[in-house]
């Protein structure tokens, strides 16, 4: 990782990014490549991330989180995303989609109740938009929620929800007035131990395959009032404003996974040798090297710019959704760039599961479609320069 003179870091921000480092390096690495293979959910590791304060980094103390700012958690997921991007996604959706939407849109008890558990580690936290038939068009979404009396009625089915199978509570978006599409939807945070939430099939993935990720069921889960979040129809207000957040956090965890990629290409080029010299003294490999490094430490400025947008509203109330779809779309698909090429620079043992570059190169897609796939990042970027809504 290179320090970068543009964005100075303060002790406390250096503190928080070896802390990650340390953890990662001696709790995760030893595991990663076990718990890829199995697929099972790494829970002691993940619970023990939450003791450290990881799962709630922006988070006040008085919910239970670490009170720090947006650029100390993109360094503490970037460094856990380097070791492993499973363990990553899990801190990253407890962090932004989570807590990050209640804590904007949430009353102060809602922040009690929903968010101090989750912070503090006690719990996981996940978020739910996407259904079968319903991706990146939320307007086209079955689920139902009806308001009957003190409570709501959920029915539906929602799909690829990451942290499903294990998660305490869920941030949960639903139509309540489906003839307004978009602007009828509106969000609730359910409690998994709600009658009629039901958990469905676990997803067989390509990549982060011990983050847990399944479908949810809703048969006439009854929730209260007081567990809408916000005001009825205003959940894809809220869905659009956290994925902002969650943006930046995918932008982390592709950086994460890019950077360990190059740095053990760049360790590999120094010690291979062919025809005796070693292979990073051929253009071939030397120049890979060079296109890695870049590519990384353009997404780096990206990633970090965008979190320092994300700090910056906090104050001016704005938007920083250019800022995070570009962070989000760079470092991406330099993720997909940089694991395709340190596969080649391996050769045959990148494609091997003795070393955890084919894991790099798995885990380095998913970044280009959750949270807003590359293409619909364009769109987003296009439109704020066109000055289109």
């Amino acid at each position: 990782m290179t320090d970068l003179a543009i964005f100075p870091l303060s002790a406390e921000h250096k503190m928080i990014r070896d802390a990650a480092r340390d953890f990662a390096q001696k709790e995760i690495a030893p595991i990663a490549a076990e718990f890829d293979e199995s697929g099972e959910f790494p829970m002691q590791t993940v619970r023990k991330m939450g003791d450290l304060g990881f799962m709630g980094i922006e988070v006040p103390e008085t919910y239970g989180g670490a009170g720090m700012d947006a650029l100390a958690y993109v360094l503490a997921l970037e460094e856990i995303c380097k070791v492993d991007a499973a363990h990553g996604v899990v801190m990253s959706v407890n962090n932004s989609l989570y807590c990050h939407g209640i804590l904007k849109f949430g009353t102060e008890e809602q922040k009690q109740k929903f968010v101090t558990p989750i912070a503090s580690g006690k719990a996981i936290g996940a978020y739910s938009l996407t259904e079968p038939m319903s991706g990146s068009d939320a307007g086209t979404m079955r689920s139902r929620a009806v308001c009957d009396g003190n409570e709501y009625v959920l029915n539906g089915r929602k799909s690829w929800v990451t942290s499903g199978p294990v998660a305490d509570y869920v941030v949960v978006f639903m139509m309540t007035d489906p003839a307004k599409k978009q602007k009828g939807i509106s969000a609730f945070v359910v409690d998994a131990k709600t009658p009629g939430f039901i958990r469905g099939k676990k997803e067989p993935k390509l990549g982060i395959r011990a983050s847990a990720t399944s479908e949810l069921l809703f048969e006439s889960c009854r929730v209260p009032i007081d567990s809408r979040l916000g005001e009825e129809g205003e959940g894809f207000k809220i869905a659009m404003t956290v994925l902002d957040a969650g943006r930046i956090g995918i932008a982390s965890q592709a950086l994460g996974i890019a950077e360990a990629a190059y740095e053990a290409s760049r360790q590999y080029a120094t010690q291979r040798e062919a025809f005796g010299q070693p292979i990073g003294a051929f253009q071939g490999t030397g120049f890979k090297l060079a296109d890695m490094k870049t590519r990384i430490e353009a997404a780096r400025l990206l990633t970090y710019n965008a979190a320092l947008a994300k700090e910056n509203s906090k104050q001016s109330g704005g938007r920083y959704s250019l800022e995070a779809s570009m962070a989000k779309l760079f470092a991406s698909e330099t993720a997909m760039f940089v694991t395709h090429q340190a596969v080649q620079i391996h050769g045959g043992m990148g494609y091997s599961k003795e070393l955890p570059i084919e894991r790099y190169f798995r885990d380095a897609k998913i970044t280009e479609i959750y949270e807003g796939t590359s293409e619909i990042q364009r769109m987003v970027i296009s439109r704020a320069e066109l000055g289109m809504k």
